[in-house]
């Protein structure tokens, strides 16, 4: 039985998605005449063999034959169902999700859900009136003007200040009537150790409300206006606050990821802040050096390349190497943004400003280089220890790169850089735990393939091609061929599904293809993106149907040959009737 309001829901989304700006946020691709090209995120290849139609809502690779609609793409890129691509590109463009029926549970996880939400807004509207509209909030005016921190950027980002004070907030909730209990779990308060009443866990900072992709409050951060620890101060772990999952700055930064192809990631939510501020809206921040796979896949929704930008000290420098190994597997295009002088990113725009820091971005290295260049800078590498100090710091990034090719240039690199034989360079990194060595095979999600095809695989094609374009045709393509006995079982998997679509009032879109197998889903594709040789459509429509039933015709002469043979030779007079069925057959292979 259909759900008519989860089948609205998909409409809707199915509606709103352009396919070219699904894909345009994973690959570049570029224009040639009705179509556009680029690399397969599939399969490695150097030479464009990846297609979209933007008007029909397509894609296919004419190398690895990955095809379908932009959720088949969101699925595969994703690596998630074909459904959970659906509500990603929902959650995308803002569309709820139909309710369902839920568990007394899962009302009561829900409304608890909501009820922190609430208790967190409530939170962020008080610190920020603190610092906006309090003389308790002037200390923290102070800090963010000695920061350059623009009042616009303070109303942006509703930044506020805990007052120096044991139980301000607490206190002031209570009397509002929001339950203790609420204070407790969304982390805002903590019990006093003799269990008489609460105490606020932010006192005396700055306060950064911390939210989700959708720009949801889960949490917050406090940062010290002086020199006394901790520096920084965080919401503990809560149902809503998981810093695995969470990135600062991703609800306001994810458009401009998506529109300059690259995502820039540094350590605190202070950076973040100073480089929006800048103008440099494409960044986001992992709430210390902690970055995780989770962050990966959500920043490769909307770009390919991440550029870190963490501090140039050697927590930064391990954070920024702990970094490969998370997001090589993840196929995300590393590059590392080098700030001089040891500076963060915050410090380096209060001295140089934000042209300055752009300037940078531009120049970012990849991360082997980037690796090599430090090592070879914080090494004495004159030395023998000095050499096998170096040649011990850069094993984690050579073992990172996937391509053989591309890591053999790299031990020639290093080798020639250390004074060494080239083969010392191979050996170490053979022994370098050899297990994580990736290895090619292991990179690509598919592999480019020569796929067989013939004339009547494309008389098919250019068949689904018709039908799917006008769903009339196919009452005319059912006057000649009989569907269930196509020969191709992935191009009858295709027409049958048409066919029980437009019974049941269907409409004819990338929707329907939900039904359909891999391959039929990539044959389709093909059918839509694929040139038809020059002819026109018209022509090359009859000439496929006459293909298709000659093909028809021709399986059921053998079929009826056979059997007239075999009742012959068992001295069944049936063969006679099986003889007429081919001399018919024959007669009407000739009139096509």
């Amino acid at each position: 039985m259909r759900n008519e309001e989860m089948d609205d829901f998909v409409e809707r989304v199915n509606a709103q998605t352009d396919i070219l700006s699904v894909v345009q946020g994973y690959v570049p691709m570029k224009r040639k005449g009705n179509r556009y090209w680029g690399c397969c995120p599939f399969h490695q290849e150097n030479t464009p063999s990846f297609s979209v139609v933007p008007d029909k809502g397509f894609f296919y690779c004419f190398g690895c034959h990955a095809g379908g609609n932009a959720f088949k793409f969101l699925s595969m890129i994703e690596n998630v169902s074909y459904f959970e691509a659906i509500k990603l590109q929902a959650e995308k463009l803002g569309i709820p999700l139909p309710e369902r029926h839920k568990s007394p549970q899962e009302l009561a996880r829900e409304q608890e859900r909501k009820d922190l939400r609430k208790v967190n807004e409530l939170a962020r509207d008080f610190f920020h009136n603190c610092l906006t509209m309090t003389r308790l909030g002037e200390p923290g005016l102070a800090y963010f003007k000695k920061r350059g921190i623009r009042p616009e950027t303070i109303e942006e980002f509703q930044l506020g200040f805990a007052p120096l004070a044991w139980d301000k907030l607490s206190t002031a909730f209570l009397k509002r009537g929001i339950k203790q209990e609420f204070l407790l779990a969304s982390g805002l308060a903590a019990e006093r150790r003799n269990g008489n009443g609460l105490y606020d866990r932010f006192r005396g900072r700055v306060i950064i409300p911390i939210a989700d992709e959708r720009g949801r409050v889960v949490g917050f951060g406090g940062r010290v206006l002086d020199d006394s620890t901790p520096k920084y101060l965080n919401t503990p772990e809560t149902v809503l606050f998981n810093k695995r999952r969470i990135l600062f700055g991703l609800d306001r930064a994810h458009r401009a990821i998506q529109r300059e192809g690259y995502a820039i990631v540094v350590e605190g939510y202070m950076d973040a802040i100073s480089v929006f501020d800048a103008g440099v809206e494409n960044v986001v921040a992992s709430l210390g050096t902690a970055f995780t796979p989770e962050h990966s896949k959500l920043l490769l929704r909307y770009a390919p390349v991440i550029c870190f930008c963490y501090d140039s000290d050697e927590a930064g420098q391990n954070a920024t190497i702990r970094a490969l190994s998370i997001v090589r597997d993840t196929g995300a295009e590393v590059r590392v943004i080098v700030v001089p002088d040891g500076k963060d990113p915050d410090e380096y725009i209060r001295k140089h400003g934000a042209e300055a820091f752009r300037a940078l971005v531009q120049k970012a290295m990849p991360l082997v280089d980037y690796r090599l260049h430090y090592v070879l800078s914080h090494t004495r590498y004159d030395t023998l220890a000095g050499k096998v100090q170096a040649l011990q710091a850069m094993m984690p990034v050579l073992a990172g790169i996937r391509k053989p090719t591309e890591r053999s240039e790299y031990e020639k690199k290093l080798a020639q850089a250390l004074m060494l034989d080239e083969g010392v360079v191979q050996a170490e990194l053979a022994r370098y735990r050899p297990e994580v060595l990736p290895k090619e095979t292991k990179a690509p999600v598919r592999q480019a393939v020569v796929q067989q095809d013939d004339a009547l695989r494309r008389a098919g094609r250019i068949v689904i091609r018709m039908a799917w374009q006008d769903p009339a045709v196919l009452a005319h393509v059912e006057t000649i061929l009989t569907l269930e006995k196509l020969a191709d079982p992935v191009q009858r998997e295709i027409l049958l599904l048409l066919k029980q679509g437009l019974s049941e009032g269907r409409p004819v879109d990338e929707a329907m293809t939900a039904g359909l197998s891999d391959e039929a889903s990539a044959e389709l594709s093909r059918a839509l993106v694929e040139n038809l040789g020059g002819r026109e459509e018209t022509q090359a429509y009859e000439d496929s149907l006459k293909v298709l039933k000659k093909a028809e015709l021709n399986a059921l002469y053998m079929e009826h040959s056979r059997r007239a043979n075999e009742y012959l030779q068992a001295g069944n007079k049936a063969y006679l009737d099986e003889l007429n069925e081919v001399n018919k057959i024959k007669h009407e292979m000739d009139e096509w």
